[in-house]
């Protein structure tokens, strides 16, 4: 069992399962007995329903694509019946969800079994998963070394080969700041893609988008065929795709013209590391047979920095005075950590018309950074500005610290959450003391499948490792 599954992809172990080769009973008890022995050591999972998935398992499976797959949600807008959605706050510790979202309602429907919830930073602010009520994720790479943020639960516990694969959320990097820091394949999905149902999706949610972290690029890709689908009454909906997303990526892609970003938006340099890992892969794509040309778009870095500063804290207020007002009384000191705090305070005292004028500077970003995409098949750059963070770096309680480190981490991830339009980070790079790389990609708007294609050829031309990290490094 041990081979199958850390051997093996998601999509390779379903096949296993499927042909009888393997139970989907004893995948589970495999799976469950990676979380008691690994989890304590990285921090990943913060709510277990272990009994629940065996009465599952016992009970008979929907006959999907994924039947018997071991899978995690994220513990952030996304439920879970019967387990907390506590968002990563101690505000919202003990808020049972009593049904499960229509993400998890669909995987179930695939056949995968839930056996638990994953750490997240208080209400996803955080390019590192440190929250002050469960404390910080571990990188199985090196342990002191953070898992990236806002779903560095979900993968940490792939990469340490608990689950095959994970449920994510991105609302500024929050798949793709993971995947590169723990050497994931890590899809934001275009804007609609993916619904979000029953969380609501206005303001910052339609940055915000749902998918996965898995360790190959098929088994992305069998996941947003069961995940994308509008849900009636969704006010995004984007045109579905003329074929399964996992016969699409199959496909030559073409001869592409690709360019290349290696600055920060805000016009700093990134990491030497960062810049080499990404000009090493500019040079295989060049090898593929595209054209990789050195043009960066014109990234509209201060209308994208003032709609974030409104865009984003906008929701947590509401969401903040939502839950008070269903506890019946007033916000204590000890609710939010002190960027949470800072954010909210923050927001209730801005007007309206703040918000107005943030929702019109990001479509105006949105409209400049698309145009790129009119001569410009897809974007290459590295998915962070700087190397993986240690734990502490990027701390909720030292505001100032965090806003002097995080354009580092998200400033290469946040624009195309404005935009909505698809990313894609690749573990294709190392830095000098041997910690994942991330290289990112993006799509004009709608094109996952040429991301798909294009990842698929990297995948085969440049393999990267798909066994967990274990035992972590100390």
């Amino acid at each position: 069992m041990r081979d199958l599954f850390d051997h093996t992809d998601m999509t390779g172990l379903a096949a296993a399962i499927e042909a009888g080769d393997v139970s989907a009973e004893e995948v589970l008890e495999f799976s469950l007995s990676r979380l008691a022995e690994r989890n304590p050591a990285i921090n990943a999972v913060v709510s277990e329903r272990g009994d629940q998935a065996r009465r599952e398992v016992t009970a008979g499976l929907p006959d999907g694509p994924l039947r018997g797959i071991p899978f995690v949600i994220k513990d952030l807008h996304m439920d879970v019946g019967g387990l907390p959605t506590t968002n990563g706050s101690r505000l919202f510790a003990d808020a049972v969800a009593t049904a499960d979202s229509e993400l998890v309602q669909r995987y179930r429907r695939a056949g995968m079994v839930i056996i638990g919830k994953t750490n997240s930073p208080e209400f996803g602010l955080n390019a590192s998963t440190e929250p002050v009520l469960f404390g910080p994720t571990r990188n199985p790479h090196r342990l002191d070394h953070s898992a990236g943020g806002s779903s560095g639960g979900s993968a940490a516990a792939v990469a340490a080969g608990i689950v095959p694969a994970g449920q994510a959320s991105d609302g500024g990097g929050s798949i793709r700041i993971p995947a590169s820091s723990c050497g994931l394949v890590g899809l934001k999905p275009s804007r609609g893609r993916v619904p979000a149902y029953p969380a609501r999706t206005l303001l910052a949610a339609p940055m915000s988008v749902n998918h996965a972290l898995t360790r190959s690029v098929r088994d992305t890709a069998i996941l947003l065929d069961i995940g994308a689908g509008a849900v009636p009454g969704d006010p995004y909906v984007i045109a579905g795709p003329s074929m399964r997303y996992v016969d699409a990526m199959r496909i030559d892609p073409g001869h592409l013209r690709i360019g290349i970003a290696t600055t920060l938006p805000s016009g700093a340099a990134v990491h030497p590391d960062c810049f080499a890992a990404t000009r090493d892969i500019a040079g295989v794509l060049a090898d593929l047979g595209h054209d990789v040309v050195d043009e960066a778009p014109d990234f509209p870095f201060e209308e994208i920095m003032t709609g974030l500063q409104y865009l984003m804290a906008v929701p947590v207020a509401v969401e903040v005075k939502a839950r008070l007002a269903a506890l019946g009384r007033d916000l204590r000191d000890d609710d939010l950590e002190p960027m949470t705090r800072m954010i909210y305070d923050g927001a209730n005292q801005d007007s309206a018309a703040d918000y107005v004028r943030a929702l019109r500077d990001l479509e105006t970003a949105a409209t400049m950074l698309g145009g790129y995409f009119a001569d410009h098949d897809l974007l290459l750059t590295p998915t962070l500005g700087t190397v993986v963070a240690p734990l502490g770096l990027l701390d909720t309680t030292d505001p100032a610290s965090l806003w002097e480190h995080a354009m580092s981490f998200s400033g290469m991830t946040s624009p195309f959450n404005v935009t909505g339009q698809p990313a894609i980070s690749l573990p294709l790079g190392t830095d000098s003391t041997g910690m994942p790389v991330g290289i990112q990609l993006v799509a004009a708007f709608g094109r996952e499948d040429l991301l798909l294609q294009v990842a698929a050829q990297l995948e085969q031309a440049r393999p990267w490792r798909t066994t967990p990290v274990w035992p972590p490094v100390d």
